[in-house]
């Protein structure tokens, strides 16, 4: 079964704000977009004299790292220099950059990208329980499997195929970082459906997430900053976004200088079809 396309497994928000000199009034920021699928942070920016000071905001209940640059002319002065990146922990801000406006026109344009997790991750041995309350799920798709399991962030996903509604499980204890829910359909259309997976993201205590994908709509049945213990369902199965059938996609992984990666993971309790290998 399809796995997440790129445009979703990426997991990166650009956001682009123009700044006007300080001699020009600015108009309120642009409302955030409404729907299912809230930025991972976004840019603030503080006048401080002739300079402007640039913060990330995290809006996820786990750390980010984020990358600052321009998107037009590069600015007058900063410090650090462009590109400039962070670690913002959950909830949290950090302070990215000084920046002076550019000469001319005096418009800047900056974009800001950011990616669930903190490269400081110590992954551990750890067995992982079967996340979903259905012993007889069919893997149709393991580790490096040919149909959609070649690129990085889904190497070591499975894909398990179980009828809309099952509920899924925690297979391991954590904290909820991210909710993305409230779409529905699926297809194969990448412009259409690439971002519209409902899913789930657990951040465990060694710094790797446990990302839960596909889910039915309306199906989460967690919220972000809940703490959750292994077994617990937290969620419906379902059909969204870029599939073909209803399954759950389920990975481990850890976010290494901005590139999520999946990472290998032993699978305890039954499934059929296919077994995660050591």
């Amino acid at each position: 079964m399809p796995s997440l396309p790129r445009p979703l497994r990426a997991l990166l928000v650009a956001s682009l704000l123009a700044l006007l000199p300080p001699d020009v009034p600015a108009a309120d920021p642009p409302a955030a977009a409404p729907g299912p699928n809230p930025a991972l942070a976004s840019l603030r920016v503080e006048p401080n004299g002739s300079e402007y000071l640039v913060w990330a905001d995290n809006h996820l209940a786990g750390p980010i790292e984020v990358r600052l640059d321009s998107a037009g002319p590069p600015p007058a002065w900063s410090q650090p220099p462009l590109p400039a990146r962070a670690g913002v922990p959950a909830g949290g801000s950090a302070l990215l950059a000084h920046l002076r406006m550019p000469p001319g026109n005096g418009l800047l344009r900056l974009r800001l990208e950011a990616t669930p997790g903190s490269s400081n991750a110590r992954p551990r041995d750890v067995a992982y329980l079967l996340p979903l309350a259905d012993p007889q799920a069919r893997i149709d798709q393991g580790f490096e499997g040919g149909f959609s399991h070649q690129d990085p962030e889904n190497r070591y996903a499975i894909d398990f195929a179980t009828p809309e509604g099952t509920p899924v499980l925690a297979a391991r204890g954590g904290v909820v970082m991210q909710v993305q829910d409230g779409f529905s359909g699926h297809g194969l259309d990448p412009h259409r459906d690439a971002s519209r997976a409902n899913l789930i993201r657990i951040l465990h205590d060694d710094g790797s997430m446990g990302l839960y994908a596909h889910l039915a709509n309306g199906g989460a049945r967690v919220r972000v900053g809940q703490r959750v213990e292994a077994g617990q369902r937290i969620g419906l199965s379902g059909n969204t976004g870029y599939s073909t059938a209803p399954h759950l996609h389920f990975a481990v992984q850890v976010n290494r200088g901005m590139q999520l990666l999946s990472i290998p993971f032993r699978l305890a309790g039954p499934a059929q079809g296919a077994s995660a290998p050591d």
